[in-house]
């Protein structure tokens, strides 16, 4: 499998597999697991979820550090593409850890679909 490389490719990719109401539900799953407060309806436009994704992991990182390391964990984020990051700005950070995120949670449906 070779992953997406930015947000588009991995929404059109999703979309033309038919399994971007499946990383929506990957999504949600991680984030009740992580205590982050934030459910995304099946019909969210790519958009919207990755505005509003990328929101919440800006307030994360500003307030709730601790519960954006438990994100992290939970939706199994690589630490060496982490760690990869320049974190001195946080609005540019917020979003490349967006990218990571549902790219990592792409990964997750993915294999579930391939191989179930």
């Amino acid at each position: 499998m070779s992953l997406p490389s930015n947000f588009e490719d991995l929404i059109v990719e999703a979309e033309s597999l038919s399994l971007y109401k499946k990383l929506i539900v990957q999504l949600n799953k991680d984030l009740l697991y992580a205590n982050i407060d934030l459910e995304f309806d099946e019909e969210t436009l790519p958009t919207s979820l990755k505005f509003v994704l990328q929101e919440t992991v800006f307030n994360l990182i500003s307030s709730k550090f601790s519960d954006y390391l438990n994100l992290l964990y939970i939706v199994d984020v690589s630490e060496a593409k982490i760690r990869s990051l320049d974190g001195s700005d946080a609005l540019k950070l917020s979003e490349e850890v967006t990218f990571l995120l549902l790219q990592r949670e792409w990964q997750k449906v993915w294999f579930k679909a391939k191989y179930s």
